[in-house]
């Protein structure tokens, strides 16, 4: 099958965030793109409907392509987003398959033809905090919370211990990442996304109230993060050749509450806040997180640049640019 000799890999391609990354290479003049997702376009078409590639394919047909093409038509890079992203994933065979095989597939052909390799890994991988969210600790120290975390984790702790790797790699652990072409995610968009549909519906929100004495209804913090940010720190992780291997976290950096979210999301759609607290359901209390904020210190010292959008500035894009217009694709 022929492809371009220069051309970069998209996998999860027709998902949320390798979508916008998609996106914004073409933004950048690039569209030498081979798209790989399991997701195809005739089951859906929107992610992609703005973009420009050379190719689509499924993951089994991209694996035989790849695996048979010269040396010198090798991809420029491989960007590896394509996993099962839900954190009530309960078969894990099925993680396994496809958030471990199918990674070390991936870094094994890199290392072996000294292309860049760069790959979601997950803030889920630190569970509930207790060993703090430093992207410098060992990941064998962290007991995530579900299956989906544990699987991010067991690639990690792999990727780290390997001799031969590629030359330039990192595992990107997002935190709560928002933002446009999330909406076929479900249960597990974002509550910026899941906030925009209740309150256009019903002028009013549903937010878990707290089941902790140390933090007052609303006031559980998350580490927001735009996912404009998100490409652009993986471009220029991917270009700059000097940023060195390894894991990095990739968040805002501060935590913020679930309130502030909530009044920021009222705020744009010129609505007064009108919140009713629930439980937490009994069946994930345990699991349930009161505090994540991604330790930005590593990435800062590759000299990452600083986020450009806070959550007030995420929300109003996200909103006024894409939610509320005709055609909420980026």
């Amino acid at each position: 099958m022929h492809l371009k000799k220069t051309m970069l890999v998209v996998t999860g391609a027709n998902g949320f965030i390798g979508s916008v990354l998609v996106r914004l290479l073409n933004e950048l003049g690039r569209d030498d793109i081979v798209c790989v997702d399991t997701v195809n376009l005739i089951e859906r078409s929107e992610p992609l409907s703005k973009t420009r590639y050379q190719k689509f394919f499924n993951p089994s047909d991209f694996l035989n392509c790849l695996l048979s093409l010269p040396d010198t038509n090798a991809p420029e890079a491989i960007f590896h987003m394509g996993a099962i992203s839900a954190t009530t994933e309960t078969d894990w065979e099925k993680l396994v398959t496809n958030n471990i095989d199918l990674p070390k597939t991936l870094f094994g052909y890199c290392a072996e033809k000294n292309i860049p390799f760069i790959y979601a890994s997950s803030g889920a991988v630190y569970g509930g905090g207790e060993k703090g969210f430093d992207d410098t600790t060992d990941p064998k120290a962290f007991l995530p919370l579900n299956l989906y975390g544990r699987s991010k984790r067991d690639f990690d702790v792999w990727a780290l211990e390997q001799a031969k790797a590629p030359t330039h790699w990192a595992g990107l652990r997002f935190f709560n990442v928002y933002g446009p072409n999330e909406y076929h995610k479900g249960e597990m968009a974002s509550v910026v996304y899941k906030a925009f549909l209740q309150i256009k519906s019903s002028g009013r929100l549903r937010l878990f109230r707290s089941h902790s004495p140390e933090y007052k209804d609303g006031e559980q913090l998350r580490d927001f993060v735009y996912v404009k940010d998100i490409a652009r720190w993986m471009v220029e992780i991917f270009q700059n050749k000097l940023f060195a291997s390894g894991i990095y976290n990739l968040g805002y950096g501060r935590a913020r509450t679930w309130l502030s979210l909530a009044e920021a999301v009222f705020k744009e759609m010129g609505q007064p806040v009108n919140i009713d607290w629930i439980d937490v359901p009994t069946s994930i209390r345990n699991q349930y997180q009161y505090f994540t904020e991604a330790v930005m210190k590593k990435a800062q010292l590759q000299r990452l640049s600083e986020p450009r959008f806070n959550l007030e500035d995420g929300v109003a894009d996200y909103v006024k640019s894409y939610l509320l217009a005709s055609d909420p694709y980026y």
